[in-house]
């Protein structure tokens, strides 16, 4: 019989990851097993910039591929509810609702949100993330042959709710990085 090894100690601050008795690091899956199941929430958004004139008619179906906004929404759910499989640390959640938003910012500019929600022991922060991301990115697939110039741009967190760390909320006017001038 194979004698049992320690697992590996977890440095200080680092929660995914593992130090071995030989100073080597390794990832690791957090253990959430013992904390209490919350409700929980996130919302998330992505932009998508076009060029002149392009937006006006993705928007009334005009594209190469038809009307952008159900398919984008079921791309979305999809991708939200797999995050588990798609980012490889995230613990899989049993998700009770997934929302995809669009709003038209401008001439040139498209919103996607992302709002998921669920009860269980660690936050959907990742699902709504990945929801918008990939809501975009199907935006984006059905728009590109019109013109590939456009762009997807500030993906980020807007908001969450629940967990130890209580609430947070973007601050606003803040994009998650700065705009050059």
């Amino acid at each position: 019989m194979r004698k049992r090894r320690n697992p590996p100690k977890r440095p200080p601050g680092l929660s995914h990851v593992a130090t071995d008795r030989a100073g080597r690091t390794s990832a690791r899956m957090v253990d959430v097993g013992a904390k209490p199941v919350r409700a929980r929430a996130a919302l998330a958004q992505a932009e998508l910039v076009f060029p002149p004139g392009l937006l006006e008619r993705v928007l009334d179906g005009r594209g190469p591929k038809g009307p952008i906004e159900e398919l984008a929404r079921a791309a979305g759910i999809l991708a939200a509810k797999r995050t588990g499989e798609l980012v490889p640390l995230c613990h899989p959640l049993g998700l009770d609702v997934v929302e995809i938003g669009f709003e038209r910012l401008a001439v040139d500019r498209l919103r996607i949100t992302c709002r998921a929600a669920c009860q269980g022991r660690t936050g959907v922060e990742m699902e709504a993330l990945v929801g918008a991301a990939l809501a975009a990115l199907t935006v984006y697939d059905m728009s590109k042959a019109l013109d590939p110039g456009i762009a997807i741009e500030r993906l980020e967190l807007v908001e969450k709710r629940g967990g130890s760390s209580g609430p947070w909320k973007r601050p606003a006017g803040r994009a998650a990085r700065k705009k050059q001038a």
